[in-house]
């Protein structure tokens, strides 16, 4: 028997494996998560905004990263809904995160009613990460002259009482890259602009001096961030099905090194 555990076809461990990351995703339960200060920051600076104020979202990652992140947007839009926040979308590093911001905002906008041009706006993408940050700070209108659809800022009812930074409540950057020191060296520091970041996981460890020093009011991180979130917002989703599948992936990676180390050491002894 033992000799059997420490031989074991790799086909049925892909096939554990395989039915540990389809199971959790095709049923949306909760198991026991502790959310993390970072996490509870953002959602109390979010929560302690008026109705009526605005957050803008630079959606700073490509198809290859939008897992992770986009449970985040949809958890933060959900929230911002919810309590009458204005929602504007930008992107600044990927242009093929157009669409897939686009397509969650409306996906939000349609469970939650919210309006476009009224309560979101999707901007679009601008290059030269650097002075749209910079242009934006002195005018909006001067670097987004119109949204993603072309559609002329003037038009939009949301935007004619918006500038500047100066009447975005936060900024709340979700990247798989460098984009969130840019936003802090350009944004935060020259503008005093409120910082946020939801970021994957192999790139938060670099967040937490930001977030230290006080230049990000709150951060998600990866699958772990989005479901804590959306705990906090009682609306389990994508980063929850994402945790739970991790969670138990691992679980099964541990359970077969602990099986196959017994199965070693009692087949060594009865050997001797």
């Amino acid at each position: 028997m033992f000799e059997k555990l420490m031989n074991i076809d790799r086909r049925i461990i892909f096939i554990l494996v395989a039915l540990v990351v389809i199971i959790p995703m095709l049923f949306t339960f909760s198991i026991p998560l502790n959310v993390s200060e970072p996490t509870q920051k953002l959602y109390d600076y979010i929560e302690g905004l008026p109705a009526g104020a605005t957050i803008m979202i630079s959606f700073d990652y490509g198809p290859s990263s939008f897992p992770e992140t986009e449970p985040m947007a949809a958890a933060v839009m959900k929230h911002c809904f919810d309590k009458g926040i204005q929602v504007i979308g930008i992107t600044l590093e990927y242009i093929d995160a157009v669409p897939l911001a686009d397509r969650v905002m409306q996906q939000v906008a349609e469970e939650k009613d919210a309006v476009y041009g009224e309560d979101y706006v999707l901007l679009g993408y601008r290059p030269g990460e650097s002075f749209v940050i910079l242009g934006m700070g002195a005018e909006i209108a001067s670097v987004f002259d119109s949204d993603f659809s072309e559609t002329p800022i003037g038009e939009i009812p949301m935007m004619q009482n918006i500038t500047n930074y100066d009447q975005v409540s936060l900024l709340l950057n979700l990247a798989a890259g460098s984009s969130v020191e840019g936003w802090i060296t350009y944004g935060h520091t020259k503008f005093n602009l409120k910082i946020a970041a939801g970021v994957t996981g192999v790139i938060v460890s670099q967040m937490y001096p930001y977030l230290q020093t006080g230049q990000l009011v709150g951060l998600l991180a990866g699958f772990r961030g989005a479901g804590e979130y959306e705990k906090l917002i009682n609306a389990p989703g994508e980063g929850t099905k994402g945790i739970n599948t991790a969670s138990f992936v691992h679980l099964l990676i541990i359970g077969l090194v602990v099986i196959g180390n017994i199965a070693f050491f009692v087949q060594r002894r009865r050997e001797e």
